[in-house]
């Protein structure tokens, strides 16, 4: 249930109405939009009915939300989330470009792929400190010392940073050196840090599980949101399939109906998808084509000896060609990258 307040509602009646919801034993969201001003109220819906919140001062009406997810749907908030970061916003007209190596392998590694991307136009680096790996054997990542290494590569060249976190405690260590957080596919349900995201107030990127339906993926993003933190950016990378010759399935219907469901950014991770770099460029004009905003792509400076997913990797001068190229699709749809 949503409780719509009359956008000329003095701050009081607000306070008024969140406080009356809460001695009902209501969870409270307040969310400001340009054209809605809504409280959400997650609890039993036959006590609200009967609890004289409607003819409150400053309510305009009560609405009942029917899908099983709330905060992230658009019957709570009409227009568009938009998320700052840094100095640059994801979610508005301009396509937020985000590009690295799949892991940070060195120094060295890290600090060059960072200022050839950022030379090309993407906005943030990112890089794996945590690698969640099918085989046990497979590199696990520099953990801690790579945190460190993108928090440099973030001043060195005014980028901004993401990472994939696996557990509360590298949860825990990431959001003292980076700007975003990543939960990755295998973790799209993993309630526990999805509640943990929620406790923190840096954006978090929430991949697409490999086998899970957009409600599910909805439903997970709520989770976070349940918690206060309403900066959820919604990442595609694929689904598994019958398919075998790409690593996974890009699904790209789901960027607009995500979009007509939600009022969450969605961008596309078109490398982990296909596994393949020569489809990245072809996709990710594909999905900005279908209104994605913004792209996560991996870069590495040499591919060949990359430790991990070498071959999804663009090299920078096929990176900074993806750039130019994009240009004019964004255009097309009223978009600038």
């Amino acid at each position: 249930m949503i409780v719509v307040m009359d956008l000329r509602a003095t701050e009081e009646q607000v306070k008024a109405v969140d406080k009356r919801l809460e001695e009902l034993g209501f969870k409270t969201h307040l969310i400001r939009g340009v054209e809605r001003l809504v409280i959400g109220a997650i609890g039993d819906r036959k006590q609200i009915l009967n609890s004289g919140i409607e003819i409150m001062p400053g309510v305009e009406k009560l609405v009942p939300i029917m899908k099983p997810f709330k905060l992230v749907s658009r019957d709570v908030k009409l227009e568009d989330t938009v998320i700052r970061v840094r100095d640059f916003d994801i979610g508005a007209k301009e396509i937020t470009v985000i590009a690295g190596p799949c892991a940070v392998e060195s120094r060295e590694q890290l600090m060059e792929t960072a200022k050839l991307v950022a030379r090309a136009g993407a906005k943030a680096i990112r890089g794996g400190t945590y690698k969640p790996r099918t085989s046990p054997y497979s590199f696990q990542g520099m953990e801690e010392d790579g945190l460190q290494l993108l928090a440099e590569a973030g001043r060195e060249t005014g980028l901004a940073t993401i990472t994939e976190v696996i557990d509360e405690k590298s949860l825990g260590l990431a959001v003292n050196y980076v700007d975003i957080i990543q939960i990755g596919a295998r973790n799209m349900q993993n309630f526990q840090l999805l509640r943990a995201a929620g406790r923190i107030r840096k954006p978090v990127v929430l991949k697409r599980g490999l086998s899970a339906t957009m409600e599910e993926w909805l439903m997970a993003a709520e989770y976070i949101m349940s918690e206060g933190n309403y900066n959820v950016i919604l990442c595609e990378r694929g689904i598994r399939t019958f398919e075998n010759y790409t690593r996974n399935t890009l699904d790209l219907s789901a960027v607009p109906l995500i979009k007509q469901l939600s009022h969450l950014p969605v961008i596309v991770d078109p490398s982990h998808a296909t596994g393949e770099w020569r489809l990245v460029p072809p996709l990710s004009k594909g999905a900005v084509a279908v209104g994605a905003d913004g792209l996560l792509v991996e870069v590495h400076p040499d591919p060949v000896t990359a430790l991990c997913d070498g071959p999804q990797s663009l090299t920078p001068e096929n990176f900074r060609v993806l750039m130019e190229e994009l240009g004019p699709v964004a255009n097309s749809v009223g978009r600038d990258i």
